[in-house]
């Protein structure tokens, strides 16, 4: 019997929550481990996850039939981008990044720049011009991968976590 390894990038199902919960749960403490502050205050938490599926923003990358990673992409809006210190390459439409995090099982394997992919294929299908998308200092991996899919560095955000790099990437 062969196992289908297909990939797929589709929109998030509340019968998807307890297992996007568990990836999440999983980042965190990886990102504790690795002696980052991101993600440590508790967020994102459940209810996070449950309001991202009801508002159309969670989206997972499959591979065969089970969840790789998780990723939220919010269509215009994220207050904090408003005021950057720097300068945002565009100021039309455009898709935010957010929650990406990858279940341990999978981790290691490069599915996070085969998502980024998607998320391009994707923002470009409703014609949005733009993706930004914001990490700590200290995500070296998300740091790494910005840099490897031509994400420009814009300058710093604020959240209510405190400072954060501010990347965009101009699609069209």
């Amino acid at each position: 019997m062969t196992q289908n390894n297909t990939i797929v990038f589709r929109k998030a199902e509340i019968v998807d929550k307890d297992v996007i919960w568990k990836i999440i749960q999983q980042a965190i403490e990886r990102r504790r481990l690795d002696g980052s502050t991101q993600w440590q205050n508790g967020y994102p938490n459940e209810q996070t996850v449950e309001s991202d599926i009801a508002k159309n923003f969670g989206f997972v990358l499959t591979v065969g039939e089970k969840i790789a990673v998780y990723v939220a992409l919010i269509f215009n809006d994220e207050p904090a981008y408003s005021t950057i210190d720097g300068a945002w390459l565009t100021t039309g439409e455009f898709v935010v990044i957010h929650r990406v995090a990858v279940s341990e099982d999978f981790a290691g394997q490069g599915l996070v720049k085969k998502l980024f992919d998607s998320i391009e294929e994707f923002v470009k299908s409703k014609n949005v011009a733009s993706i930004k998308v914001d990490t700590n200092f200290d995500n070296t991996a998300m740091l790494k991968i910005l840099e490897a899919k031509g994400y420009t560095y814009c300058g710093e955000v604020l959240l209510n976590s405190g400072m954060r790099k501010a990347f965009e990437k101009v699609l069209i």
